[in-house]
């Protein structure tokens, strides 16, 4: 790293006097998409993986205090071992470089997926977010993450100018989308619950994490971002099988109990919200903070929005409206 990191010296005189920690070498471990890094601290024991968190821009309290909650109630997140809120930097785990996209294939799948569902269904069980003090994924919030599509994807990547009908036909789409999202069980949601941020370990895995952003929100969001993942696509009857298998477990908590078609329009739906979502953050990450790697994902993100609107007669002029304004579109990353 140069040596004008200045958080990085500021590591290191953190780990050296005050914890007095003796370590070999320090390196980058990840970075994420938000303003976050990651180094791996070497030692003659193992290593520790140090987050640094600038406090102008990321806060700690939401990470720790999620961390304290899945481990209480079963999961694999990483322990704390050392904070300094002040300066924004955690001494924690490592759970190594390997996540869950590094290894799922065709033969492992099914045994990694059912690790991971196994995972979801204690978060969703265990935790009780009624009782935790977690933000509410509430309809100003799944509208303000709706219009990074329309503001930074159509708007500022494309170059698209939105006439009057556009922005009616996506208020309407929004709010179909809402009204699905806020209808199901609410219940602890990851918020970001993929194959890159689930770990494989050698004992309880998935080590889970980048939870900090965790609400509580609709039954179905944590699922359709496994099984929908932006950043791999599996065949539409694996998909099924797997929704269908979830749904089976739920059937056995009373209070979620819903048929498999309420349940799989809830999954359909809460994919295209989060979808959308998540091709206004790729745009954003592109335009705003000069990360261009993650527009490659837009493809195939959008090509589960189109799918999924074209099997729902209600969302018709919405599958219409992006194929006749958006796929033309110039500026549509290949």
């Amino acid at each position: 790293m140069p040596n004008t990191d200045s958080r990085l010296s500021a590591i290191k005189h953190w780990l050296g006097h005050t914890l007095e920690f003796n370590y070999t070498a320090i390196e980058p471990a990840s970075t994420d998409a938000s303003f976050r890094r990651y180094f791996r601290i070497v030692h003659p024991q193992g290593s520790h993986i140090v987050m640094d968190a600038p406090p102008e821009k990321e806060a700690l309290t939401p990470f720790i205090k999620i961390s304290e909650l899945l481990t209480r109630n079963g999961l694999k997140a990483p322990q704390i071992y050392a904070q300094n809120t002040r300066e924004g930097f955690l001494l924690l785990d490592d759970f190594g470089s390997t996540c869950y996209l590094d290894h799922l294939t065709p033969k492992t799948v099914d045994t990694l997926y059912k690790a991971a569902m196994q995972a979801l269904l204690k978060m969703q069980v265990n935790i009780n977010p009624a009782q935790n003090t977690l933000p509410s994924y509430n309809h100003a919030l799944l509208h303000q993450e709706l219009d990074l599509f329309r503001d930074w994807f159509l708007t500022q990547l494309l170059d698209i100018t939105l006439s009057p009908a556009t922005h009616r036909e996506l208020d309407r789409t929004w709010t179909l989308l809402i009204k699905s999202a806020l209808e199901q069980p609410q219940v602890f949601v990851h918020r970001d619950f993929h194959s890159r941020n689930l770990m494989i370990l050698e004992e309880h895995s998935p080590g889970i994490i980048d939870f900090q952003d965790a609400v509580h929100g609709p039954i179905s969001y944590d699922l359709v971002s496994l099984l929908r993942d932006c950043y791999i696509t599996w065949p539409k009857q694996h998909v099924l099988h797997w929704v269908t298998a979830y749904h089976r477990q739920l059937q056995n908590h009373p209070r979620w109990q819903c048929e498999l078609p309420q349940f799989i329009r809830w999954f359909d739906l809460m994919g295209l919200q989060r979808h959308l979502k998540a091709i206004g953050i790729f745009s954003r990450l592109k335009i705003r903070d000069h990360k261009e790697n993650y527009i490659n994902d837009i493809p195939r993100t959008l090509n589960y929005v189109i799918h999924i609107s074209d099997n729902y007669p209600e969302l018709s002029s919405f599958s219409q409206l992006l194929k006749n304004e958006v796929l033309p579109a110039k500026n549509l990353p290949s």
